[in-house]
């Protein structure tokens, strides 16, 4: 484990920002040690939920992700902690909700495969590619 703080990226997804689920999810984190370094609130053009999904371009359920993400606002949030892209993820849970162990955001607030509530970097790399696609500056 990482003695040093580095930043990961998570999205929190329209299904749970209709449901008002933002301020529980990053209160998570916080509560956790992380630190917010950047937030943001948008809704993704097509272009840029393809390119933020680009890893998945050419598989049967890529256009389902960009449809659903495009679908309503997003929050963006650049967390810094230490080891944050493992211990992010392990808080986030199984990318099948009815998969994801009680306790995590998404066993918790999941409803099922793309409305799963909330995506994470699952890389130093993702999060580069990622944050670049979603903060435009």
């Amino acid at each position: 484990m990482s003695s040093t703080a580095e930043d990961t990226l998570i999205v929190v997804k329209p299904d749970a920002v209709r449901r008002g689920l933002v301020g529980q999810i990053i209160a998570r984190f916080e509560a956790k040690g992380f630190v917010v370094k950047r937030i943001q609130m948008l809704i993704m053009s097509k272009d840029q939920a393809e390119n933020f999904y680009s890893v998945h371009k050419g598989k049967p359920f890529f256009g389902e992700l960009v449809s659903f993400i495009t679908s309503g606002p997003v929050v963006g949030v650049v967390l810094s902690g230490r080891d944050s892209v493992a211990t992010v993820r392990r808080m986030v849970g199984a990318t099948k909700s009815w998969e994801a162990a009680p306790g995590t955001i998404r066993g918790d607030f999941g409803l099922g495969l793309t409305d799963n509530t909330i995506h994470a970097s699952d890389s130093a790399d993702s999060y580069g590619k990622e944050s670049k696609a979603f903060f435009k500056t």
